[in-house]
């Protein structure tokens, strides 16, 4: 099944991202974007609901249900330390391998508004159809955690080259989504972790567009080093959402 999940997660990315191809992509072209990314969304979301449940098992211990509004909040609260977090993991290990020279993070206005654009699809649509594929369809037919853990190992490894220029996070990333979808046994703690770390690196650029402090990085790969005020405000945030989350998965087990 992890062979036919990557497969079909693959020529279904492929085929949504075809209308961005080229260095400036038009309006049409992220509009036809979009509306092929709904459109996945909707097939997939009805193969893993109606088809997969009578093909395995062992798919119906996970569920599809979206979660009470609270968690929802908490999981977007936990998200800006997991995007901190990474910077500086990635940062860490592609340093053991060769010296990285990072640069400020500048934006201009018309490349913010770029950016915010393209975020509506970063936030709204790609984490929905990402976390179906490569996590839904490929680790829901396994009903041992061991078996669930190394499917989520070479999904993570297949979403890692998908973004090549971003392996290392793109890698790292899909294992929490992964185990965290293992650990909830819901898709949707995951969709919301992943939104909200494309969210997050939405308000890096507007938190340096407005000069409210400095964040650096580099594209090759991809990293962002955070200045201290948003590593303590993302710790903070996390903090909070944690609570949120483990009170309110508490309740709804009584309920």
């Amino acid at each position: 099944m992890p062979i036919i999940a990557a497969a079909y997660g693959v020529a279904i990315i492929f085929v949504t991202a075809m209308p961005m191809s080229g260095d400036a992509p038009s309006a049409s072209g992220e509009l036809l974007s979009m509306l092929l990314t709904v459109a996945g969304i909707g097939l997939t979301f009805f193969l893993v609901k109606h088809v997969e449940p009578k093909m395995f098992a062992s798919v119906r211990q996970f569920s599809l249900t979206i979660p009470k509004w609270p968690i929802i909040v908490g999981l977007f609260l936990i998200a800006p330390l997991w995007s901190v977090a990474e910077g500086y993991v990635v940062y860490g290990l592609t340093s053991l391998v060769h010296t990285v020279q990072m640069e400020p993070l500048t934006f201009t206005a018309e490349e913010l508004r770029e950016d915010l654009t393209a975020s509506i699809h970063a936030v709204l649509l790609a984490p929905v159809l990402e976390e179906l594929c490569f996590r839904q369809m490929a680790i829901s037919p396994f009903h041992s955690r061991r078996a669930q853990i190394v499917v989520c190992v070479i999904m993570g490894l297949l979403f890692g080259f998908l973004h090549v220029r971003n392996f290392p996070g793109a890698f790292f990333s899909a294992m929490v989504y992964g185990l965290v979808f293992i650990w909830s046994r819901n898709i949707w703690y995951g969709i919301v972790l992943h939104a909200g770390h494309n969210l997050t690196a939405m308000f890096f650029a507007l938190y340096c567009w407005l000069g409210l402090g400095d964040i650096q990085m580099t594209k090759t790969p991809v990293i962002f080093l955070t200045d201290a005020k948003l590593f303590v405000g993302s710790i903070i945030l996390a903090a909070v959402g944690v609570f949120i989350v483990a009170v309110w998965r508490k309740k709804t087990q009584f309920i």
